[in-house]
């Protein structure tokens, strides 16, 4: 296993890269801003970058992630109902991406926006179990992303709910490497510490430690901050709708 964490300032945000070094397969999450580093890292390490995949259709940032596929020779990866008015890999819910010994499994956590992705990812020469789980803006360090940039904040907040209790079913040692630090306009309590556990979010996240739905929704509803600037035209460049 290989992995390269990328933390951005402006905006706030965290990239992947991560692989098999033994097979030379790699994979890019989250791309923001220039695409040299990713190609240097990934040619440092000895690996082709196979797939290039954006958790969700942000609106915080214009992503890069195309750039970087189209660059790279690999393939652009969204969830299948992403709205995306430009060819990509559409994956679904329990689709694996292979990497060599490294395999990426999609679970579908919408909610931040419908068409969230997470990544369950296993090194089989460790272990025949997952070892960590790329969360985007669906699980951060201290909270749980915003639910209104793509969808009404109710209908986000319930769908939400539903992927939090998917996450909640994986084991407490598996580590949350998540798409955004304290800073990132896309949570509210979020840590400047940019990795966790599924067990220590489980007892000291408030939001991700919510039980009734109900009081989920309220909370998640509750004291929304204002909108990154241009968020809605940020998303719509990132889905090819707008220039």
């Amino acid at each position: 296993m290989i992995l390269r964490q990328f933390l951005h300032s402006d905006p706030v945000a965290v990239s992947y890269l991560f692989g098999c070094g033994g097979k030379a397969s790699a994979a890019v999450v989250d791309p923001v801003g220039d695409i040299a580093p990713y190609l240097e890292a990934a040619h440092r390490t000895g690996m082709r970058i196979l797939y290039v995949i954006d958790t969700h259709i942000h609106a915080d940032h214009v992503s890069t992630g195309r750039a970087l596929a189209e660059a790279a020779g690999a393939e652009y990866v969204l969830f299948e109902n992403a709205s995306a008015d430009f060819p990509f890999r559409a994956v679904k819910d329990g689709e694996g991406l292979e990497l060599g010994n490294v395999v990426a499994t999609v679970i579908h956590t919408p909610g931040h926006t419908p068409e969230h992705l997470s990544l369950l990812v296993t090194d089989r020469t460790r272990a025949a179990e997952p070892w960590f789980v790329l969360t985007g803006h669906t699980l951060m360090v201290g909270d749980l992303g915003r639910t209104e940039l793509a969808s009404s904040a109710e209908d986000g907040a319930r769908a939400l709910f539903s992927s939090v209790q998917r996450l909640k079913e994986l084991p407490d040692h598996i580590e949350v490497l998540p798409g955004a630090f304290s800073g990132s306009v896309c949570g509210r309590s979020l840590s400047g510490k940019a990795t966790s556990t599924i067990g220590f979010e489980r007892r000291f996240n408030k939001a991700f430690r919510i039980e009734d739905e109900a009081a989920f929704v309220a909370a998640m509803t509750a004291d929304i901050p204002p909108p990154p600037p241009e968020a809605a035209r940020t998303r719509a460049i990132n889905a090819g709708t707008a220039a």
